[in-house]
């Protein structure tokens, strides 16, 4: 009997194939190590909501200048500071001193590929929702609508500090897309874009400032519209872009050569993304399209983000990620054909369609 507890201590509390760390201390079996993998995001929410990163942007700080700078408890922050530079956020670099490694250089606010916002609105409404997870995985209905009382867009228009955070996040993931975006697809014959959903305009932005011979139009709610207005108000390429309100469940603006839902079609379950889809499809020219930037959930049994953001979008909004065949499936259904699609570099690719 001793033989074979042996065997299953081996295999299940300590596995032979999970490595000493440099110290010596033999990590944990894989599985505990995914099941406390929350530590982790909720410490790098801290130093992320503290704005620790920006504080270290000149050098090395002690705890004791941190907790001053950001009115927390030294003794809780300085293991805060150690439990994120043993898994290389931050670098502990001299007793109860500490810097920006390079994982952490992406929690700065003002840097090209800031993820501080991000972090904020995953560690906070994000972590809450999807705490329920299993309220989705038995009713097949949003979370976040059971944990908050209302949905994520209708929550987010009642609370302004949830709303910058998630708005300031979306900005930043569009601003690094857009490039890839650009790598992988060719607008040459397009005179003119509408952004539907385009949030603050980085995306647009970009793909203007690379397109002197395109004009654009960022489509998204009020309050959204009235943020991107104060933000590209000083910018050259607002000059060729212009900021309409509207609700793209009721209609979009018409006429434009190619119609962009960046990320927009993912936050909705088939029959609202369907209704997205047709408003689209009655403003569209001859010769318009349509371009979605999503994930593809790939078919084969295979390891893939998508499959994780799936059950986000499940908790958060309803949505879900699709495979290729449930974005033909979903395009037939609002009159499209799809055409190609176009992988970038980025987790994300290029679904083009035009109408039937």
């Amino acid at each position: 009997m001793w033989a074979e507890m042996k065997l299953l201590l081996r295999d299940r509390l300590f596995p032979a194939r999970i490595a000493p760390t440099r110290e010596g201390n033999p990590s944990p079996p894989v599985l505990f190590q995914m099941i406390t993998g929350y530590w982790v995001s909720q410490a790098i929410y801290v130093a992320a909501k503290l704005g620790i990163a920006d504080l270290l942007k000149d050098g090395p700080k002690s705890c004791l200048a941190l907790a001053v700078a950001t009115g927390a408890d030294a003794p809780s922050l300085f293991r805060l500071m150690r439990a994120l530079a043993s898994v290389g956020v931050f670098s502990h670099v001299h007793a109860d001193s500490f810097a920006l490694s390079r994982l952490a250089e992406s929690l700065q606010a003002e840097v090209h590929g800031s993820l501080k916002a991000m972090v904020i609105t995953l560690g906070e409404i994000h972590y809450q929702a999807c705490s329920n997870l299993l309220y989705s995985i038995q009713t097949g209905s949003p979370a976040f609508d059971h944990m908050f009382g209302a949905s994520l867009f209708d929550y987010l228009r009642q609370n302004v500090d949830a709303a910058d955070a998630f708005n300031q996040g979306m900005a930043n993931v569009a601003s690094m897309l857009a490039y890839a975006v650009l790598m992988a697809y060719d607008f040459a014959g397009i005179s003119s874009i509408v952004d539907i959903g385009g949030g603050q305009g980085e995306l647009l932005e970009t793909i203007l400032r690379f397109n002197p011979d395109i004009g654009g139009t960022v489509f998204d709610t009020a309050s959204t519209i009235q943020r991107a207005r104060r933000r590209g108000s000083n910018n050259a390429w607002g000059r060729r872009c212009s900021y309409v309100t509207g609700d793209f469940f009721t209609s979009v603006p018409p006429g434009a050569d190619a119609y962009l839902l960046c990320g927009v079609i993912h936050d909705w379950d088939d029959s609202r993304a369907v209704k997205i889809l047709r408003n689209c499809h009655r403003a569209l020219t001859t010769n318009s399209r349509v371009l979605l930037v999503d994930m593809i959930v790939p078919e084969a049994a295979s390891a893939s983000f998508s499959k994780l953001l799936d059950l986000n979008m499940l908790v958060m909004n309803g949505g879900r990620e699709r495979t290729i065949a449930e974005f033909r499936a979903l395009l037939n259904a609002a009159d499209y054909k799809l055409t190609r699609i176009v992988p970038t570099m980025a987790p994300q690719s290029v679904i083009e369609a035009m109408a039937n």
